[in-house]
């Protein structure tokens, strides 16, 4: 479960509000309800289960809906803003907040967003919080990578065209016909038979063009991908755990202070 981080002042009404929503078993409640109401949307998708529990499943629906606004309306009373300043609480506000949308017209299809409350799940779990965190963090490092992706996807759709295009239009036509074909390949997508070995029987050799471009693009490039993001998420590990050591030697130090002050303040009475 993640924790929950008190804004407020001690003593304040505010406060006592946090702390009350930052109990386990509000917040494992929270989660249930998360899940129950992602299992509710993905009912109503059943049209034999709506003819006879559409009523049923739509107030529960509305019911959940309810109770996720009101943990909003009671943070957002006891942060003020605050509340905004947060975030993943400005993500729980728009993600809840589209339900009131009137979903009619061309607004409809925001109707199919209410499953979006199921992510919710990321700022209630710890670990997916992490994960995400780690994710976003790695933002930097796969602008790199996808910039060197993007380099070698244009040489290669380049010389793909240039070899292939008359022989096979539909595939490598032109330089967009081309990137989509080498993604198609980059997937390993039904490469070989239906793409690679009809090029083949033209072009004999059109294979050594297909084996180096999956090597570098499938197999380096995508492990790339996942180094940059493990490697974001062992940082930030290492970081929390020097955050909470640093934390730790400071509180060893006040309470070191403290029976100092216990031990000085004795003395003084004795005296």
């Amino acid at each position: 479960m993640t924790t929950i981080h008190i804004h407020s002042a001690p003593g304040t009404w505010q406060h006592r509000i946090e702390t009350f929503m930052a109990h386990d078993w509000i917040q494992h409640g929270l989660v249930f309800l998360i899940v129950l109401n992602a299992a509710i949307l993905g009912l109503e998708t059943s049209p034999d289960l709506m003819q006879y529990w559409g009523e049923v499943l739509h107030l529960l629906d509305h019911a959940i809906l309810g109770i996720f606004m009101t943990e909003i309306v009671v943070l957002i009373a006891a942060r003020r803003m605050g509340y905004f300043s947060d975030p993943w609480c400005v993500f729980d506000f728009i993600v809840v907040g589209i339900a009131l949308i009137p979903a009619s017209g061309s607004l409809s299809v925001l109707r199919a967003l209410r499953v979006l409350r199921v992510l919710r799940l990321i700022n209630k779990i710890d670990s997916m919080r992490k994960v995400v965190s780690g994710l976003l963090s790695s933002l930097p490092g796969l602008g790199s990578v996808f910039g060197l992706i993007t380099i070698i996807f244009y040489v290669a759709a380049v010389i793909a065209t240039n070899l292939f295009h008359h022989e096979f239009p539909d595939w490598f036509g032109n330089m967009g016909l081309s990137a989509y074909t080498l993604f198609q390949v980059m997937t390993l997508e039904g490469w070989s038979q239906e793409i690679a070995r009809p090029v083949m029987e033209v072009f004999p050799y059109a294979w050594v063009f297909f084996v180096i471009f999956i090597l570098i693009a499938t197999f380096v490039i995508f492990n790339l991908f996942i180094a940059v993001i493990v490697d974001s998420i062992t940082t930030d590990k290492e970081q929390e755990a020097k955050d909470r050591a640093k934390f730790d030697s400071i509180h060893k130090e006040i309470r070191e202070v403290m029976a100092e002050l216990t031990e000085l303040k004795k003395l003084l009475e004795k005296r």
